[in-house]
């Protein structure tokens, strides 16, 4: 099956979002969505979910599913807000909990906070099966980037968050805590394993030097071929040293500290104080 997939990019994070609907029904997924945050100003905007959801409402489309590829360190997440709109289970990889324990720690959270996973509607292993109407979506682990890491394969299109970028860019950092370079050249293996033919649709695009647009979508085939980092049969090895290299000069994402505690939460806020008022940490020296 092909399904139907509308993409919405963020310029302020380069983060593309996406719809995915079956193409014989109107029951669609949306895939990592975005709230916007100014983080000098703290504040936030949904001009960016209200674009999907209009987009949703305008088509006559279900949602059945938001899913999340991973915790986000470089946007916060919209599924609270959109399912407050328009419906729909929020699901993320089960190993959130692992994520939640490490994070948990680093910003102080306390017992309170729980780490169980249970904020979100549904947690995905290895080898799960989803419906979309009456499309299939299967769910691969694809840990590296972060423990909770997945791709969900639906009909002929794959959506893999941070894991693959477009062949010029290359592949993602794995420099967070719990981020593994060797993890993520055997999960990029398991997704070059699909059929050469599959959509890759990527979580974000920095438009690699030389090129004019935009772009988040490419093959299976064409990151065999071309990627970069992974292309042309590149050995293991030679992989973990080169990514093991360039995350030692990367800087943190502009965004990672509000982020990781709001996506954490499945894109809910911290507890509000006895005054209403809510507050993000900001950890000195642990990330």
């Amino acid at each position: 099956m092909k399904p139907e997939v509308t993409a919405f990019f963020d310029d302020q994070t380069n983060t593309v979002s996406y719809v995915v609907k079956d193409p014989n029904g109107s029951a669609c997924a949306i895939v990592d969505s975005v709230l916007d945050f100014d983080f000098a100003s703290g504040h936030t905007d949904t001009k960016s979910a209200d674009e999907v959801i209009a987009y949703v409402k305008d088509k006559g489309l279900t949602v059945e599913w938001l899913l999340e590829t991973h915790v986000h360190a470089d946007h916060l997440s919209a599924a609270p807000y959109i399912q407050e709109q328009v419906g729909g289970l929020i699901g993320i990889g089960d190993r959130i909990t692992v994520v939640q324990d490490t994070f948990g720690k680093i910003f102080n959270e306390g017992t309170e906070f729980q780490r169980d996973g249970s904020q979100f509607d549904k947690l995905f292993v290895e080898g799960d099966v989803l419906m979309i109407g009456q499309m299939r979506a299967d769910v691969l682990h694809t840990p590296g980037h972060t423990p909770a890491c997945l791709t969900y394969v639906i009909g002929d299109a794959a959506f893999v968050g941070d894991t693959l970028f477009m062949p010029d860019f290359g592949t993602a950092r794995c420099d967070f805590p719990g981020g593994s370079s060797e993890m993520l050249y055997s999960s990029i293996q398991k997704i070059l394993s699909l059929p050469d033919e599959t959509r890759i649709f990527v979580g974000h695009d920095y438009k690699a030097p030389g090129r004019d647009e935009f772009a988040w979508e490419t093959t299976v085939a064409e990151e065999k071929a071309a990627n970069v980092h992974i292309g042309a049969g590149a050995s293991k090895e030679d992989f973990v040293a080169m990514r093991d290299s360039r995350d030692a000069t990367l800087s943190k994402p502009k965004l990672i500290i509000p982020s990781l505690q709001v996506n954490m939460r499945a894109g809910n806020m911290p507890e509000p104080d006895k005054d209403g008022d809510v507050f993000l940490k900001v950890p000195i020296n642990k990330l």
